[in-house]
């Protein structure tokens, strides 16, 4: 880093940027914002969309881990990254399982011995990688902590667990007919029906019926692809988008797996789709970010919903009852109705107007 780098915002940046290290070369793994990380060296590995393109709109290289890599693979593109890779930080998530396939991927992608990095947040369960290390048979050291966090160290080594045995299967069966579903770690609802969810698809024949034909329902969120596969079933022309890499991952194996089509994308909201107009849209959106609640996706998705919808089509999401959306939709569509309310979840639907 320079004089000229910009400062770190999130406590687990300011941790390591008072430390005396040289990240050039470095990879940044399942970073989160900040302007210090961004405006600084090395690269960024996201399954986030949102993030990578944030990156790369500052000129920085950043990948998901689904796309050939710099310093992994035989061909790769001009530019910073395709240097050796001098070491990687792994910011640990939320989710414990997610951590551990970052981890076990690591170990599969980077040649061993690797310098490795371990940062995260004392109340996000940093601290659980000693035993997680010591199970994979890697030696570990505390470096630092402060502002709250911890960051430890050590290198990479070859384990035996293939990082692909993170993906499971279950089955739904929403409306007496089985589906089979893909799922990973990180991935909303993972390895389960969501109650909100349940809750939509039982709402979902009366407004889209069979008979009718759905027409183009774009699924958005899409996570584990109960939603897309679902419609998918019942006839509609689906596009699943979610900002998520494991998710559009995920719900594309689960249509494969049903036998089922549907058009699979990254997508920041609406940011992948131009000015692509559908005859429903369906979504569970988010609205925690990590640990903090945000709305902005949420926000975004129902504003901006008038704009990729026909004449005529409708917005449908489900969301936890005590969320400010009804003044959303109030604003985006004029009016909206309660289709059903179970004291937890609220299912909305608001037309565009012909």
């Amino acid at each position: 880093m320079n004089a000229d780098t910009p400062k770190a915002l999130t406590p687990t940046c300011q941790l390591l940027a008072r430390q005396e290290a040289d990240y050039r070369g470095w990879w940044w793994v399942a970073p989160p914002r900040d302007p210090w990380l961004e405006g600084g060296q090395g690269l960024a590995i996201s399954a986030d969309l949102a993030v990578r393109q944030a990156w790369q709109a500052a000129g920085r290289p950043a990948y998901s881990p689904f796309d050939s890599l710099p310093g992994s693979a035989e061909e790769a593109p001009q530019g910073e990254g395709q240097r050796e890779v001098q070491g990687a930080v792994l910011f640990w998530p939320k989710s414990h399982a997610l951590g551990e396939w970052w981890l076990l991927w690591l170990c599969a992608t980077l040649p061993e011995g690797t310098p490795l990095q371990l940062v995260g947040e004392n109340q996000g369960g940093i601290k659980r990688v000693l035993k997680v290390l010591a199970a994979l048979g890697l030696g570990c050291r505390k470096r630092d902590s402060a502002r709250r966090c911890s960051l430890f160290e050590t290198r990479l080594g070859r384990v035996v667990i293939d990082p692909d045995a993170a993906w499971s299967a279950f089955e739904v069966e929403p409306d007496a007919e089985r589906l089979l579903l893909a799922s990973h770690p990180g991935v909303f609802g993972h390895g389960k029906l969501d109650d909100g969810t349940r809750l939509l698809l039982a709402t979902l024949p009366a407004v889209l019926p069979v008979g009718d034909g759905p027409g183009d329902v774009l699924d958005m969120g899409c996570g584990d692809g109960i939603l897309a596969a679902w419609l998918a079933r019942r006839g509609a022309a689906v596009t699943a988008v979610d900002v998520n890499a494991f998710a559009v991952e995920a719900t594309r194996r689960s249509l494969a797996t049903n036998g089922l089509v549907g058009e699979t994308l990254e997508s920041d909201v609406y940011s992948a789709l131009g000015g692509r107009t559908f005859d429903a849209i369906v979504s569970n959106p988010p609205f925690h970010q990590e640990r903090a609640i945000d709305y902005g996706p949420a926000a975004r998705l129902i504003e901006e919903a008038p704009a990729h919808l026909k004449p005529g089509g409708q917005l449908l999401l489900v969301a936890n009852a005590f969320l400010p959306y009804p003044d959303l939709l109030e604003r985006a569509f004029g009016g909206f109705e309660l289709l059903a309310d179970d004291r937890r979840f609220r299912v909305y639907r608001a037309i565009l107007s012909t």
